[in-house]
């Protein structure tokens, strides 16, 4: 067992090389193991490419034959960008097949095990499967939702307030987050903001950071409003933006036409369908959303829930300036509020980041 363990850790870590550059796809690492000597080892190292399961094989050089493949995701059997990756493994001779976790995806979900078992290679599944599903939280639910992986940051003061943009807090800051992603790894497809509460310099520093670079900026809200802030966007910065007015009646056909426009539908009371953006944001093969900004808006994902993960700033600070983080949840008593559960801490100089997710 620990010596299984061993691998599977090696292989986890090897995974999380691809972080940022295998989406929609998972990420995967791959040990090939003979008499406790690796043979070869890879990682999915980018959409389209090889899989991690093949990099390892040829990296074996023909000497697989009888050994033991570690994989953090059940090898897929179906062609794809690649062939399927059981194909390779049967026909390299490898004897046992230790699996972190079944793959969700309906082209998989243990059909690749199955025909490894079928062909007589042993396999072994649920060595550090909990760690393998949280390397790959946001495409477990992507893949078997069609929904992007919702995240929330939030920067607050001591007394429960936004960061205002005028006082010198750096921990707050959208710089010192995109610091903090980066240093993280972590990725994301797009930045949903509400048009009333958006920030053009705040987005100037996301789109400036590395990892947030090629995403798309979601701006949400009346047409006016919209346009109104769009216009102190760089052009060459534009094709990074996607708009989604909450009037569509408001919008002409040529106004329109200049820029790149989700239309989705609205309730009962006028407000947008949250959830049809967030389909509309799977279609567009988006599989991590992240809300920027806006307690309005905000408030109503939680409302909904909606949200997947939360990242919590307090900033060590009572500002006595700024909007609250959030608005009326709907809670009347305390045995009904949202629970943060599987937190992780981060303590700074400036303050403290809670990062968990939500009942």
């Amino acid at each position: 067992m620990l010596r299984d363990e061993k691998f599977m850790r090696m292989a986890l870590a090897l995974a999380e090389k691809g972080k940022g550059r295998t989406s929609p796809n998972p990420m995967v690492g791959a040990v090939v193991v003979k008499k406790d000597r690796i043979l070869g080892e890879g990682f999915h190292q980018k959409f389209g490419g090889p899989h991690a399961e093949a990099i390892a094989l040829k990296a074996c050089r023909g000497e697989a034959k009888g050994a033991t493949l570690y994989t953090t995701l059940e090898p897929c059997c179906h062609f794809g960008k690649t062939p399927p990756c059981t194909d390779i493994i049967i026909q390299s001779g490898i004897r046992k097949v230790i699996c972190a976790t079944v793959d969700p995806n309906p082209q998989v979900n243990g059909r690749g095990l199955k025909s490894l078992r079928e062909k007589g290679i042993k396999v072994r599944l649920g060595i550090l499967e909990k760690e393998a599903k949280k390397l790959n939280e946001v495409y477990f639910k992507y893949i078997t939702t069609e929904l992007p992986f919702v995240m929330l940051k939030i920067s607050q003061t001591l007394d429960g307030r936004i960061i205002h943009p005028d006082l010198s807090v750096d921990f707050g800051s959208e710089k010192f987050f995109s610091e903090l992603i980066k240093t993280e790894g972590l990725w994301i497809d797009a930045v949903l903001y509400d048009a009333s509460s958006f920030e053009t310099e705040s987005v100037k520093t996301l789109l400036e950071s590395g990892n947030f670079s090629k995403s798309k900026v979601i701006l949400m809200g009346g047409w006016e409003k919209i346009l109104s802030r769009f216009r102190k966007i760089k052009r060459e910065a534009r094709k990074n933006f996607v708009l989604v007015p909450t009037d569509l009646e408001s919008i002409k056909a040529k106004k329109g036409g200049q820029f790149k426009i989700w239309k989705i539908k609205r309730s009962k009371n006028q407000t947008p369908e949250l959830v049809s953006l967030l389909k509309k944001a799977g279609e567009e093969k988006i599989t991590t959303l992240l809300l920027g900004g806006g307690a309005e808006m905000v408030t109503q994902f939680l409302k909904q829930g909606l949200v997947d993960k939360i990242w919590y700033f307090i900033s060590l600070q009572i500002s006595g300036r700024g909007q609250k983080s959030l608005g009326d949840l709907g809670v009347r008593k305390l045995a009904d509020a949202i629970v943060f559960k599987n937190c992780e801490y981060q303590r700074f100089k400036e303050g403290l980041l809670v990062a968990g997710y939500p009942n």
